[in-house]
């Protein structure tokens, strides 16, 4: 199951940009004891985040769903505003970045990182 996105990804990405701003939602689920590696992973991240121009907006554990198939649940949501999708794409390429994605990669079983484009312009 893939958790990172590849060179085609971004390309995808870039490919479909309407303009204007990107909210990344990601949907995760941890590998048994995968939760120590996001956590230095998202403590890492956060400054490539910030230097991108993106801002958290959520990040929280997944309870049991209202409205879901077995297993459609995640362990965690993460929700993301960029101000583009080329600030994203920036920051994925980023050398530096690259470096700590190991820990994001070990730590998942799955995940979704799903682009959102903000209703209203």
């Amino acid at each position: 199951m893939a958790v990172d996105p590849t060179a085609a990804d971004l390309q995808r990405l870039l490919a479909e940009d309407p303009g204007g701003p990107v909210v990344m939602l990601n949907l995760l689920r941890f590998k048994p004891d995968g939760r120590a590696s996001y956590d230095a992973y998202a403590e890492a991240a956060g400054r490539f985040v910030r230097e991108y121009g993106g801002t958290v907006l959520h990040s929280g554990d997944g309870d049991t769903p209202l409205v879901a198939e077995d297993g459609q649940a995640w362990d965690a949501v993460l929700v993301v505003h960029y101000p583009s999708r080329q600030a994203f794409a920036d920051m994925v390429r980023d050398p530096d970045y690259r470096a700590i994605t190991h820990l994001r990669t070990e730590a998942l079983a799955e995940a979704v990182l799903q682009p959102t484009t903000p209703w209203g312009g």
